[in-house]
């Protein structure tokens, strides 16, 4: 079983999709990102029970992947490093906090609950119980949300060492990323993907578990 070698500590909407492809290119392996929990709905569980203070064998959920990013995992990098030592940190984010909520108050937290369908139901009780417990239970509020981004941040910083944190914008691209990896730089762009504009929508004309399985493909 190989270790994770990236866990991703950069909250949602901070280029995560475009950080798993990346990874994923430069390691060869899958990057678990909140798709994965769409594609594998057994796991749902097993993050409602890491929310709500449950142990989690986190080398079985982990089994197979070589890094991590977005939400849920990065609410739980402490965890994931302390089970992967040898792994590098990447804290990805956007160019200010205001810029951070103006895409995820859009887009991710744009869904409170109210409406979903059945099959959504378990789903998000999940995500509740862990952005409850590692980020704010008031993820809807502007005020709230920005607060808890910026102190989710300042905790990373805070307690990664040095040389083995990338603090990492999209903008940066491949260089930070092949130097902690020790990796060559691609001869392609780095790639963008999951803009605002291409975020399927819960108010739009499919429902919302339509939306979720388009993020799947």
């Amino acid at each position: 079983m190989a270790d994770v070698k990236v866990v991703g500590a950069g909250a949602g909407r901070t280029g995560t999709l475009s950080l798993k492809t990346g990874l994923e290119q430069l390691l060869g392996r899958p990057c678990y990102h909140m798709l994965e929990v769409f594609n594998h709905p057994e796991h749902v569980a097993v993050w409602r029970e890491a929310g709500e203070g449950g142990k989690v064998d986190w080398a079985a959920l982990l089994d197979g992947y070589g890094a991590t990013s977005d939400f849920p995992a990065s609410l739980f990098w402490p965890e994931i490093l302390e089970a992967n030592p040898d792994a590098v940190i990447v804290l990805s984010t956007r160019r200010d906090a205001e810029a951070w909520w103006e895409s995820a108050s859009q887009t991710i937290f744009a869904v409170d609950g109210s409406g979903l369908p059945p099959e959504m139901t378990d789903w998000f009780e999940m995500w509740r119980a862990v952005a409850t417990a590692r980020f704010t239970p008031d993820w809807t509020d502007k005020a709230a949300s920005i607060a808890a981004y910026e102190r989710h941040n300042a905790a990373v910083r805070a307690s990664v060492p040095p040389d083995r944190l990338v603090d990492w914008q999209p903008k940066d691209g491949w260089g930070p990323l092949c130097a902690a990896l020790g990796a060559e730089v691609p001869d392609t762009p780095f790639p963008h993907l999951n803009t605002r504009e291409e975020f399927p929508h819960a108010d739009g004309d499919t429902s919302f578990s339509d939306a979720v399985k388009q993020l799947g493909q």
